[in-house]
């Protein structure tokens, strides 16, 4: 009975902020950051290897800034789902772990952003592209962590006595 409860509590937000039941907030922001910084990664391999490499490579530099941004406002929202775990369960743990992977991924961006703006975003940095690169392999791994929380642990997602409604 305890988990069941744990279960309930893990669906329902945690404040109005997070996002009404069933549509949390944390899964629609958190495009802004993988989207920004995967568009960084193919302008740097454009500016790498194509003719205009001020161009692609300004424009990486502002694709990671953005991604930022957004990846600061998902990672708030995400801790409001956070609070929803109750502490010493599986989810908790793979919740925890998923955070931290995506802190490290905002940190290696953040750098990878300051080494880019060293060279006034004009030039491709290689430095900057491998932090980059290293970056979106944490999150590949912070992603997969993510869907296990919502389609394999049910965080934030509808029960599924509210599903079969939609299937009648």
């Amino acid at each position: 009975m305890e988990a069941e409860s744990a279960l309930r509590r893990a669906k329902r937000p945690r404040t109005a902020l997070a996002g009404p039941y069933g549509h949390p907030f944390h899964a629609m922001v958190i495009t802004i950051p993988i989207g920004a910084w995967v568009a960084a990664f193919v302008f740097d391999l454009v500016a790498i290897f194509g003719d205009q490499q001020e161009t692609f490579a300004r424009g990486a530099g502002w694709l990671i800034g953005i991604g930022l941004v957004g990846a600061a406002a998902a990672a708030v929202l995400g801790f409001l789902d956070y609070g929803t775990l109750t502490t010493g369960t599986k989810v908790k743990r793979t919740a925890r772990t998923h955070m931290f992977l995506n802190i490290a991924v905002m940190a290696l961006m953040l750098i990878s952003w300051l080494v880019r703006l060293g060279n006034g975003f004009d030039e491709v940095s290689v430095a900057g592209f491998v932090l980059s690169l290293i970056a979106l392999l944490l999150l590949a791994a912070s992603g997969y962590l993510g869907g296990e929380l919502s389609y394999r642990h049910g965080v934030r997602v509808a029960d599924e006595e509210t599903q079969i409604k939609a299937y009648r």
